[in-house]
């Protein structure tokens, strides 16, 4: 070697094995190669109804029946709740949009508002008014469905929707988001009979109105009159045999377009409008 030429293998210490020894710096670090954990979301406790989106958070804050737990807002939802007034009785937590997201799933379109609050009380059948239009709901699942029914029902003033205790969704997450706000302002009636409750709704003089697509008059051409009871089936099913025999009527929705049937959804808000339609006509 010449002097004065530096030679760094020359001025390594021997490693392991006579190999030479690495650098501090240059040992593998597993660590930071390991898969992150996922986020867990938190868990909802036990008889809370979860309520997200504007117009169902706001309805909500609204309504001075509903008792609000806690609400997560984030900066520009916080914001807005008080440019329009909303005072809540509970101060928001602000969060960042992801904390909202985490705790209600990749899928849920929250606008920057959740809230956790008590279940709306479920008035008992005996307690309606025998006036005006009710929904019957029989057992349809979905609460995609049962919230956009809620939704026309709320647009159209109907009384309330009365479903049963067993297969039918809780009125929280999804369907309240669906329903937008109309949780707030139609009553759903919880029985455990269906067709024992459209047995009484008959006593107290409501006309009682199965849709059923092969009934065998049309809704349109039906003799409706106040107070009235729309009975809904679930979508492919339809009304179950003892509900389609209970009814006074069984009425379909005759339909001009190729398609014939309709999401039981759409059919209710066809349904509602031709109702309320056919009613008026037959009180002028």
């Amino acid at each position: 070697m010449r002097e004065g030429r530096w030679n760094p293998k020359a001025h390594r210490g021997p490693g392991p094995a006579g190999k030479p020894s690495r650098s501090p710096r240059d040992k593998s670090d597993k660590s930071r190669f390991a898969p992150k954990p996922k986020p867990v979301r938190p868990p909802i406790p036990d008889g809370v109804a979860i309520l997200y989106g504007w117009h169902t958070v706001a309805a909500a804050l609204a309504n001075p029946q509903r008792t609000i737990r806690k609400i997560f807002a984030t900066e520009n939802a916080a914001r807005r709740l008080t440019e329009e007034g909303l005072k809540p009785a509970v101060a928001p937590e602000i969060v960042r949009p992801e904390t909202i997201q985490l705790r209600l799933g990749p899928d849920a379109l929250h606008q920057g508002l959740l809230v956790e609050a008590d279940p709306l009380p479920s008035p008992a059948l005996e307690d309606l008014a025998a006036e005006g239009i009710v929904l019957v709901l029989d057992q349809i699942t979905d609460p995609h469905n049962v919230g956009a029914i809620l939704r026309s029902a709320a647009a159209f003033g109907v009384a309330a929707a009365i479903t049963t205790a067993r297969h039918s969704p809780e009125a929280t997450g999804v369907l309240a988001k669906s329903a937008s706000g109309a949780l707030e302002y139609v009553p759903i009636v919880t029985v455990a009979n269906l067709a024992r409750a459209i047995a009484e709704l008959k006593e107290r003089s409501f006309l009682t109105v199965g849709l059923d697509s092969e009934g065998e008059t049309e809704l349109a051409s039906s003799n409706l009159r106040l107070p009235l009871a729309l009975v809904l089936g679930a979508e492919g099913r339809g009304l179950r045999q003892l509900t389609r025999q209970t009814c006074d009527i069984r009425a379909r929705l005759d339909l001009p377009g190729t398609i014939k049937s309709l999401n039981v959804s759409n059919a209710a808000a066809v349904a509602l409008y031709v109702a309320t339609t056919r009613v008026a006509a037959s009180a002028a």
